[in-house]
């Protein structure tokens, strides 16, 4: 599937600056399992990959977003590699409205109407389509000061938001809620102001959403020049930073298990305080 230059300036990282360390099974303590699914797709001829999650027990099957419109198949296939069918899932969570974590929502819903949709409570307006995407609103903002030559990129990337099909939200959920069987919700903004991560204390996972991104093997901001609030998404890196994680899961990169403290106070270091605080 090919996407726009602006697209991939926005959203996804450059294929060479990806690491992933490990990919597939993480068995929880008790009744969660965390499944990694790796969806490698074509973008204008070089080979790019998203990383969503799903986490099953006994009685649920959650799908933790879901790429762009069009990828159903692509999910599909991840899943059927870690041995599950997407005929198995109960609901999807979606961490923030970005257009690569709900872009096929829509189509996964026509196709499994009885998912239930699950989400930030900040999240679901824009999900459901009653508030306009603030990313929407972002690039109609940034549009006039675009070199001419990235102008008609942006206008197809803002035809892209606009062209995106709302949902519904079933249930909604923030700070410290528990989903499923312990897994906590925690407030990450900064990249969307509603962001969310999923933590599972029993197996010390963290399922960083877009609160960071693997880049060169260092866990990065996501898209700075493009987050809505870069204090806050620093702020939201300190938080993570406290809890106690043994394997990062990144939509953009992947899984890491290893220097993850050190890679946080590296990544806290590149963006200082500034002074007039």
């Amino acid at each position: 599937m090919k996407l726009p230059l602006f697209v991939l300036s926005i959203y996804l990282l450059n294929k060479s600056s990806l690491k992933t360390e490990k990919l597939g099974i993480i068995m929880m303590a008790s009744s969660v399992v965390v499944y990694v699914l790796e969806v490698r797709f074509d973008y204008n001829g070089k080979e790019d990959a998203l990383y969503p999650v799903i986490l099953k027990n006994e009685y649920q099957m959650i799908l933790v977003d879901c790429g762009y419109a069009g990828f159903m198949s692509l999910i599909e296939d991840a899943a059927q590699k870690q041995g599950l069918s997407l005929q198995e899932l109960t609901g999807v969570f979606i961490t923030h409205h970005d257009i690569d974590h709900f872009g096929g929502l829509a189509e996964l819903k026509n196709r499994y109407p009885a998912l239930a949709v699950y989400s930030p409570v900040i999240e679901a307006p824009y999900i459901s389509g009653k508030e306009k995407s603030v990313r929407l609103m972002q690039a109609e903002s940034l549009f006039e000061s675009l070199p001419e030559d990235q102008k008609p990129g942006a206008l197809y990337f803002q035809e892209m938001l606009k062209n995106v099909q709302s949902v519904e939200v079933d249930a909604v959920f923030t700070e410290d809620d528990t989903f499923m069987d312990g897994v906590k919700i925690i407030n990450t903004p900064g990249h969307m102001p509603g962001h969310v991560s999923l933590y599972v204390p029993e197996s010390q996972t963290l399922i960083a959403a877009d609160a960071l991104v693997i880049e060169h093997d260092e866990f990065e901001i996501a898209n700075p020049a493009f987050t809505l609030d870069l204090g806050a998404a620093v702020e939201s890196v300190k938080k993570i930073k406290r809890l106690e994680v043994k394997r990062m899961i990144c939509y953009h990169g992947g899984i890491t298990e290893e220097g993850i403290e050190a890679k946080l106070a590296r990544l806290i270091s590149r963006y200082p305080r500034p002074s007039f605080l």
